[in-house]
């Protein structure tokens, strides 16, 4: 006696291949690849994508043009600029495991030397704008600052956020302490507190602040997280306050972050939500109109670090800003 089954097939449409076949078809140009690889972590516009491969824009926007086709790029305005990211989720659910396979596979291989070395020039130059902005305008940051998010609006839910566990721990540090506001909560909190800053105007009021304040277990460097007195120590906890919306690469800074951390160490991101105010980027030196939370995790993630408690606070003016603990845990 023979026992039959019923099997139920889904096959896939000729829209369904189709659409498979524009994807792969659209990450198999090897330049649309690299395009895709420089992609990986940050947004550049099309005329910085020009420069990186040395291409005409006209030629770019074909590629662009392909790549967001396919969905493999997405578009974010910043202000009146647009500027091209990679889209990490697929609008088409069945081919989200196929995008994530062909991203990590592009993200191991190597991104050719000529366009590393452009690309770090362009960063740079981003860099090197935002230092000049706060030299030239730190007398009057904190003004313009408040006309966003002034430290009294979220400084009290700040200092509240802060996991009670580490209370009393050796060491914290704090990338680009604006003129000190944080600085005397985590003096408090700390044995030990580092604070680094790529602006000497912006240091020199900060340390002014700090005196007047008597915070005697601060120590002050010039520089940035790559800087060579920063990358020598690691830290129970380090604070990115409102920071991001300022760096060239933001889940650069964070990876950064992670490999200062000590195992169970906190970092502390706060930083603004998406918004569509330009006139930050003139007024308050901002370089991005705040970030998705989604990213902020993508990055964090990337760099090794586990998400924990966050906080939203929408301000009065309509600005809202995020408050984002993630810990670095060794397995």
């Amino acid at each position: 006696m023979t026992s039959s089954r019923a099997f139920n097939y889904e096959y896939p449409s000729p829209t369904d291949t189709d659409t498979v076949a524009a994807l792969c078809k659209a990450a198999g140009d090897p330049l649309r690849m690299q395009i895709l690889k420089v992609l990986q972590q940050n947004a550049y516009g099309v005329l910085e994508l020009c420069a990186v491969f040395d291409i005409r824009q006209p030629a770019m926007s074909h590629h662009l043009k392909i790549l967001a086709g396919a969905s493999l790029v997405a578009t974010r305005r910043e202000g009146t600029s647009i500027f091209y990211c990679r889209n990490e989720a697929n609008p088409d659910s069945d081919l989200q495991k196929l995008q994530r396979s062909l991203f990590q596979t592009i993200d191991l291989a190597a991104l050719d030397l000529i366009y590393s070395n452009r690309l770090t020039a362009i960063n740079t130059d981003r860099s090197a704008a935002s230092v000049a902005f706060f030299d030239q305008n730190a007398h009057r940051f904190e003004q313009n600052q408040d006309l966003i998010a002034g430290w009294s609006d979220y400084g009290e839910s700040l200092e509240e956020f802060l996991p009670k566990h580490i209370a009393g721990c050796d060491s914290a540090l704090e990338i680009g302490p604006g003129y000190g506001h944080f600085l005397s909560a985590l003096s408090s909190q700390f044995k030990q507190v580092t604070a680094v800053d790529n602006s000497l105007v912006m240091l020199d009021q900060c340390k002014t602040r700090a005196v007047a304040q008597n915070l005697e277990n601060v120590t002050f460097f010039l520089g940035d997280t790559q800087a060579t007195a920063i990358q020598k120590k690691t830290f129970d906890f380090v604070s990115l306050n409102m920071v991001l919306h300022h760096n060239p690469v933001p889940a650069d800074i964070i990876a950064d972050c992670a490999r200062l951390l000590k195992e169970n160490g906190i970092l502390i991101i706060t930083d603004l939500c998406v918004h569509d105010q330009e006139w930050t980027k003139t007024s308050c030196g901002d370089m991005w109109l705040g970030f998705e939370p989604e990213a902020i995790t993508r990055w964090a993630r990337s760099a090794g670090l586990t998400e924990g408690d966050s906080l939203y606070l929408t301000q009065r003016n309509g600005f809202r800003i995020q408050l984002r603990q993630f810990s670095l845990k060794f397995s």
